[in-house]
């Protein structure tokens, strides 16, 4: 039976399963981080209330979640948590030290913080090894802002257009699209049009990993 508690539960077992808190996950549909407050979820004469078909559109977009999957929270809990891989998640200013890649460009070590993956179905990239970059600041403005998660795939195969994260061996780490590639160096555009594209050799590239997914 659908109800307003099984409604709310929904989402709170969404923003679980996404790697959010009920707040947090508000935030990231451009709602009010409130909105889902228990506080909310009752009127001022007390009686229940539902939430808006608005904030559900704009959750389910952003966690890449589509109706069927919702309504499949609707009635059990672990139906999307099985479904979804986890992976690790690494801040952008880690992913500039050393020590925390191998040299293929997957986090290396213990004690990451773990998300599942953003889509319920990710076919493409299930034998592959896939990992969340978490951005901060606003270097990556206007495509990627504070807070988003970009999942990146080391293993898969970059093509001209993509969307790629590089790293240096000065330890900067960047989001560009790849322009053109040789053996002996890659060009990129700046995803901030105020940048010029830029040419790297690739003896200065410690690693490059494609963006599969974008948690904006």
């Amino acid at each position: 039976m659908l109800t307003h508690e099984t409604i709310w539960n929904a989402i709170d077992r969404l923003a679980r399963t996404c790697g959010y808190s009920t707040s947090g996950l508000a935030k990231k549909a451009g709602l009010d981080p409130t909105s889902f407050n228990r506080s909310k979820r009752t009127g001022p004469d007390g009686k229940p209330r539902w939430p808006s078909t608005e904030s559900l559109a704009r959750v389910l977009e952003a966690t890449g979640a589509d109706i069927s999957e919702f309504m499949e929270l609707l009635v059990n809990e672990s139906t999307a948590t099985d479904r979804r891989p986890r992976i690790p998640v690494i801040g952008y200013a880690q992913a500039g030290k050393d020590g925390y890649f191998d040299e293929a460009g997957f986090p290396t070590g213990e004690g990451w913080d773990y998300i599942h993956f953003p889509t319920a179905s990710p076919k493409p990239h299930h034998d592959q090894k896939i990992y969340a970059l978490e951005v901060s600041g606003d270097s990556m403005l206007p495509l990627f802002r504070h807070g988003d998660r970009l999942v990146l795939s080391p293993d898969s195969t970059v093509r001209r257009g993509d969307r790629i994260v590089i790293k240096t061996n000065k330890g900067e780490v960047m989001a560009k699209e790849l322009l053109r590639q040789t053996a002996g160096k890659i060009e990129v555009r700046s995803l901030n049009p105020d940048h010029e594209n830029i040419v790297l050799s690739t003896d200065h590239i410690i690693w490059m990993a494609r963006i599969i997914w974008v948690s904006q």
